[in-house]
């Protein structure tokens, strides 16, 4: 992860937009985005200052304590709260909180397969009974080799075969600076 805290004292990021991602937004306005919400992997907060925004007690954590400080900033700037946190992700449980919802952008397809299976369990000792993991990952369906590794239908179907009930997984798109929109899945799951 000292990859990303290099990626952010340098600069913005290419996939920091300064706004939230157009999933998480229509997905809150749908009512997927229920009680409270952590933001695994929030960077600079957008997706938890939007979900704040609309109401929700929220939650972000990040392994960048420079995207952090920026999202603390923002929360302040905008008078919203929400509770920013250096945290692994791969150490939820140790956060000692439910959430009824946990979000992911842009996070799942940094791991290794190993992390993955790490992060499946984490994410049940996060969430509440019938709480949903929604991810906005990176789909092999973006051509190229340049940026995050690819993640299919089936690999995620994989990772959450057991425990958890397919909400649904459609084609999406992650917004970036780079001028053009990245394709992307954008996965519901549901604690069983």
């Amino acid at each position: 992860m000292d990859g990303f805290e290099e990626m952010y004292r340098a600069g913005r990021p290419p996939w920091d937009i300064g706004r939230a991602q157009t999933a998480f937004v229509e997905l809150e306005a749908r009512g997927a985005i229920r009680g409270r919400v952590l933001d695994a992997g929030c960077g600079t907060g957008e997706n938890a200052l939007y979900f704040a925004s609309r109401g929700h007690e929220v939650y972000g954590i990040d392994g960048a304590p420079t995207a952090i400080a920026a999202a603390q900033r923002k929360a302040k700037a905008r008078g919203l709260q929400v509770t920013f946190r250096v945290h692994d992700a791969l150490a939820l449980e140790s956060l000692r909180l439910t959430f009824d919802t946990v979000t992911d952008c842009g996070l799942f397809h940094t791991f290794t397969d190993e992390d993955r299976v790490r992060y499946e369990k984490c994410l049940k000792a996060a969430l509440a009974s019938s709480g949903s993991f929604i991810a906005l990952c990176f789909s092999e369906h973006e051509p190229g080799d340049w940026g995050p590794r690819r993640v299919t239908r089936d690999e995620l179907r994989d990772v959450f075969r057991r425990g958890w009930a397919e909400e649904s997984i459609v084609a999406s798109e992650f917004a970036s600076e780079l001028g053009h929109a990245a394709r992307a899945w954008l996965a519901h799951f549901r604690r069983a």
